[in-house]
């Protein structure tokens, strides 16, 4: 079922559901508009509760959505929901192109979409791997089939752009143009600050109870999701925070925890009471909102992961990004020395905090690292391409 406003003739259509796509297809939507391309936006559904809040901060009005009746959790009955529905808006719509980002079930399903109707794809952050075909499930195959279907390849990094030329794709097809989590970062943390001083943005009651703590306190933000860590992963990842924060007086954690069963009951079970007794020093509180994030993420002196857009996003914000996964599909990330593959053994974990902590020389040269992933003009050079391209076309 779907839900229509409506939309530009002939646009170029944004096709995205979950809070990351949104946040990184926000750059490349105000730079068409800027240049007066049409461009119209689709929201596919998944993260609906997330979304509002995202939209306002963007200045995005969706002209479409589909709404997902979902019936169970699988896989295949989100990518069905999500392929029936988003052919009829495209059906309807009848995009000149169509954008999609990164590697999520809605990702995979808007370029099928648009496939099956003849429309070109244009796929920004494409050419990420990490050559193990469940590590991450489903990320890792859905970004590889994007590629099989897509017309532009916008890559972030050299790297990216090399994983393409290695599978076959066309040189003149790839563009490397930085990543659009740098230009979001970026353009989001000044609007975070100046809405803040305007009264126009509030922090959530968690982080305004976690301020006092910051005067004598380096903070820590922990975020942990992935499928591949549910369960003994998380169960590592939470204990050991909690070690560090034992034997680290000096040091505050925020962890923004995952609405899954899968990760919140565990994490609440390890560390719900030890919040309670730190007083605001852990702070556990429901996934946070852009803006919020992006204040953490300023403060934070290391960031815990297994989240792609927070490895961007940290080196975007100089802070030290720990991957909490074995593997990464932005090695430039460790290549360029701004983080460090930890995974989620607890051990590995405290000995490499505590080092980074006690060594502020190792942990100052992460914060000076050159970022990998762009320079915060990466919208720019998409639109460049789609201008071009698409300048004969009606």
């Amino acid at each position: 079922m779907t839900t229509a406003r409506s939309a530009s003739p002939r646009p170029i259509l944004i096709s995205v559901g979950t809070r990351p796509e949104i946040i990184k297809m926000a750059p490349v939507y105000a730079e068409l508009r800027r240049r007066g391309l049409p461009v119209a936006w689709v929201h596919s559904g998944q993260h609906r509760e997330m979304a509002d809040t995202l939209y306002e901060f963007f200045d995005i009005q969706p002209e479409h959505e589909v709404v997902l009746e979902r019936r169970n959790a699988s896989l295949a009955h989100l990518n069905a929901l999500l392929l029936e529905g988003l052919s009829d808006v495209y059906e309807r719509v009848q995009p000149r192109a169509v954008l999609v980002h990164g590697d999520t079930t809605s990702t995979l399903a808007s370029a099928q979409a648009a496939f099956y109707q003849g429309v070109p794809i244009g796929h920004v952050e494409a050419g990420l791997r990490t050559h193990i075909p469940r590590e991450p499930f489903p990320e890792e195959k859905n970004r590889e089939l994007t590629a099989r279907l897509a017309r532009w390849h916008f890559a972030p990094t050299a790297g990216a752009a090399a994983n393409l030329h290695r599978e076959g794709v066309p040189p003149a097809d790839v563009h490397m143009v930085g990543n659009t989590a740098v230009d979001a970062a970026l353009a989001g943390t000044v609007r975070m600050s100046q809405l803040l001083a305007e009264g126009g943005l509030a922090l959530p009651p968690e982080l305004q109870a976690l301020r006092p703590h910051l005067d004598r306190c380096r903070l820590m933000t922990v975020t942990a999701h992935r499928r591949e860590n549910w369960g003994e992963g998380i169960q590592n990842i939470a204990r050991a925070v909690a070690q560090l924060l034992a034997e680290h007086d000096d040091l505050a954690v925020v962890w923004p925890v995952h609405g899954n069963p899968a990760v919140r009951d565990i994490v609440y079970a390890e560390l719900g009471a030890l919040a309670q007794r730190l007083g605001g020093r852990l702070t556990l509180c429901p996934p946070l909102d852009y803006p919020a994030l992006l204040w953490c993420l300023h403060r934070s002196a290391l960031a815990l992961t297994d989240s792609g857009g927070i490895q961007e996003e940290g080196a975007a914000l100089s802070c030290p990004v720990l991957v909490l996964r074995d593997t990464t599909e932005r090695p430039e990330l460790i290549e360029a020395g701004a983080g460090i593959i930890v995974g989620t053994d607890g051990c590995r974990i405290v000995q490499t905090v505590q080092q980074l902590l006690t060594d502020g020389a190792g942990l100052a040269r992460m914060r000076q690292a050159v970022n990998p992933f762009g320079d915060g003009h990466t919208a720019p050079r998409i639109a460049d391409v789609l201008a071009r391209d698409l300048e004969s076309k009606p």
